[in-house]
């Protein structure tokens, strides 16, 4: 089975067609969303119209929960809280509802876990990018599956786990060993920040324990030109522009 795994799209429609076409191109079994469809970009409802359409199963990012009232972003900073205020105000009704139903969390029957971060307490959104946040993870080691997949970051980070330690691995293409279990974060469709600013989607094969990154570049200048004809006044293109 291959299985096609992407994250973060944050309102970027024109990254997210990117993606869909290259899996379009590159045909897997199922498709799978590990969050934060909205939040920063110019076109939210669209997004989520592109997802529902695409995806076999979405998980609830953090940026998802805010919009949707499912959780209190009063502590975000200025300028992403008032993308969400305005985000909430594009959404409509039926992606709002969407949104509000999306589970933290799914564990699929080929053995592996998708969240939008860390699975321990899944509705916290607490990251794993950093080795001392692997390391955290260790006393969970027996309860977790034997790859969890993540988003959030935005990067493409990757960790193997034994029972007394973890490692960094970068790579892009990963065979999992069978003696380990593996922390991979799947990269960003719409904000990357790997200072790379290309869209990032991966695709996991079941037979061969494998799964290979992709980056694919799209029309950053006419995202930005769409971010500009909105009311969000950050310049988040900047970030588009550098990967950041």
């Amino acid at each position: 089975m291959k299985i096609g795994l992407f994250s973060d799209i944050h309102s970027n429609l024109n990254a997210l067609q990117v993606v869909l076409d290259f899996y379009r191109e590159h045909p897997c079994d199922e498709y799978l969303c590990l969050g934060d469809v909205v939040g920063y970009g110019p076109q939210p409802d669209e997004c989520c119209n592109e997802v529902r359409k695409f995806a076999t199963m979405t998980i609830l990012g953090n940026h998802d929960a805010a919009v949707c009232g499912r959780m209190n972003y009063a502590y975000y900073y200025d300028a992403a809280r008032n993308v969400l205020d305005y985000h909430a105000r594009l959404l409509s009704d039926e992606n709002m509802e969407w949104l509000r139903n999306l589970p933290y969390m799914y564990k699929h029957s080929e053995g592996f876990t998708i969240c939008h971060g860390s699975p321990i307490e899944p509705s916290e959104f607490n990251y794993v990018f950093f080795i001392e946040q692997a390391l955290q993870l260790l006393p969970h080691f027996k309860d977790l599956d034997n790859v969890t997949f993540i988003g959030h970051s935005h990067l493409t980070k990757s960790f193997a786990l034994t029972e007394h330690n973890a490692v960094d691995v970068t790579a892009l293409s990963i065979t999992f060993e069978p003696d380990k279990k593996y922390f991979v974060t799947v990269g960003s469709v719409g904000q990357p920040r790997d200072y790379d600013n290309r869209a990032c989607c991966t695709i996991y094969d079941t037979e061969t324990k494998t799964i290979e990154f992709f980056r694919l570049p799209y029309d950053i200048e006419g995202t930005v030109r769409k971010l500009f004809a909105t009311e969000i006044t950050y310049n988040f293109g900047k970030r588009l522009y550098l990967g950041i």
